[in-house]
C-alpha cells in the first residue's frame, strides 16, 4: 500500500511532527487487522475496519469498545505497558492525536519495548535459552491460576465448542486450497485429523472437569513476548471471547508450536516439560499435539488472509505466503504424528 492509499489519519500519523513527543522516524507495520505505528518511545495500534466473521471492527463504536477491552485485558500481564486508549480527532479538517473536535478513530497507546529483546528476534539469532523459558513459565502458571474460570468459561472447552473454532478454519481457507501455500492433500489430511480427534469428547470433558479451561491469553507466541528487564507477554485476544476462553493447553501449545516452527524442538520440549512440572497439569499431553496442529493451521490462515489484503505490498504478500506454507507443513506434520 502506498501512502496515498492509506487512511487519512494514518498518513497524518506517519509525520513525526504530529505527535506530542519525539517520534522520528515513524514506522508503520500492518497486520490483517491492524495498523501499528512505532513512534519514538511509544506504539500506537489502530484496528482496521474489517469483518472476518470471527471479528468485527466495521464501526467506530466497535473499534473503540475493543480498544478499551484490549487495554483492560492486557493489563492482566502488562499493567505498565498498556497506557490507555487514544483518539484521533478532526476539527474543521484538521486531524490531531487526542485533540479537540470529533473523534474519527480510536487506538491503543503502548510503551515501546526494546526490539532487540523480542523473543522472535532472540530465537532468530539463537539467543533464546531454557532459562528464559523457565522465566516465561514462572509468569504463566500464576496467571492461569488467577485467571477467571467458571461454568460459562468451562463450556468453551467442550468438544463441541472447540470444534467451532477448529472447523471454521477449514471453511475460511477452502478457497485457498490448491494455492502454492496449501495443497488439497494437506487440507484434507489436517481436516480429517481434526475431526477424528474432536470425536473423543471424553478427553475434552476431562480437561473441563479438571478446571483447565480458563480466561487465557489466546495468542501466546514469540511475536507477543518481550524478554527485557522482565517477561512481558502482551497482545492477548480481545476481539472474541471464544478464542480466549480456552484450555490452558491450547495457550501453551501455541508457544510450543512456535518454537517448533523456529526449528527449536528442544526448547519446545523443555518449555512443556517445565510447565507441566510447575503447574501440575499432567493431563496436558493428551491434547498437546491436537492444539499445536490447530495453532499452526490458524497461523497459516492468517498468512493467507494478510497476503490477500489489497493494501499489502508485493514483498509483504510473498513473505506472508511463504510463512503460511511453512505453517501448513507444520500442521500436516502434527496431523500425521
Amino acid at each position: 500500500m502506498t501512502n496515498a492509499t492509506l487512511p487519512p489519519f494514518i498518513r497524518h500519523l506517519l509525520k513525526p511532527e504530529n505527535y506530542p513527543h519525539p517520534a522520528a522516524p515513524v514506522q508503520l507495520v500492518q497486520t490483517h487487522i491492524s495498523y501499528v505505528l512505532l513512534a519514538g518511545d511509544f506504539v500506537y495500534k489502530f484496528k482496521k475496519p474489517v469483518d472476518f466473521g470471527f471479528l468485527d471492527f466495521t464501526t467506530l463504536a466497535k473499534r473503540r469498545f475493543f480498544c478499551e477491552q484490549e487495554v483492560v485485558l492486557n493489563r492482566r500481564l502488562c499493567p505498565d505497558l498498556y497506557l490507555g486508549v487514544v483518539k484521533v480527532t478532526d476539527q474543521q479538517g484538521n486531524l490531531a492525536l487526542d485533540g479537540a473536535g470529533e473523534a474519527v478513530e480510536y487506538g491503543v497507546k503502548m510503551r515501546r519495548m526494546p526490539e532487540e529483546r523480542m523473543m522472535a528476534r532472540l530465537l532468530a539469532s539463537d539467543q533464546c535459552t531454557t532459562a528464559m523459558l523457565d522465566d516465561i513459565v514462572a509468569v504463566l502458571v500464576p496467571f492461569y491460576d488467577a485467571a477467571a474460570a467458571n461454568a460459562e468459561i468451562g463450556a468453551f472447552g467442550s468438544a463441541q465448542a472447540v470444534a467451532v473454532n477448529v472447523l471454521e478454519n477449514f471453511t475460511q481457507t477452502a478457497t485457498f486450497v490448491g494455492s502454492p501455500a496449501l495443497s488439497r492433500l494437506q487440507y484434507d489430511g489436517i481436516n480429517a485429523y481434526a475431526r477424528a480427534f474432536l470425536g473423543h469428547e471424553e478427553i475434552f470433558a476431562a480437561r473441563v472437569a479438571g478446571g483447565r479451561v480458563r480466561d487465557c491469553h489466546g495468542d501466546l507466541y514469540s511475536a507477543n513476548i518481550c524478554l527485557a528487564d522482565r517477561v512481558y507477554i502482551y497482545d492477548c485476544i480481545e476481539f472474541n471471547q471464544r478464542f480466549r476462553y480456552c484450555d490452558v493447553a491450547s495457550d501453551v501449545a501455541f508457544l510450543a508450536m512456535d518454537l517448533d516452527c523456529h526449528g527449536r524442538q528442544d526448547l519446545a520440549m523443555h518449555f512443556i516439560g517445565r510447565f507441566v512440572e510447575v503447574s501440575g497439569d499432567n493431563g496436558l499431553a493428551t491434547v498437546l499435539n491436537f492444539y499445536k496442529c490447530y495453532r499452526a493451521y490458524v497461523r497459516g490462515k492468517i498468512g493467507l488472509f494478510t497476503a490477500a489484503a489489497p493494501e499489502v505490498d508485493a514483498a509483504s504478500r510473498a513473505r506472508c505466503l511463504e510463512q503460511a506454507r511453512g505453517y501448513f507443513v507444520l500442521a500436516e506434520g502434527y496431523a500425521n504424528t
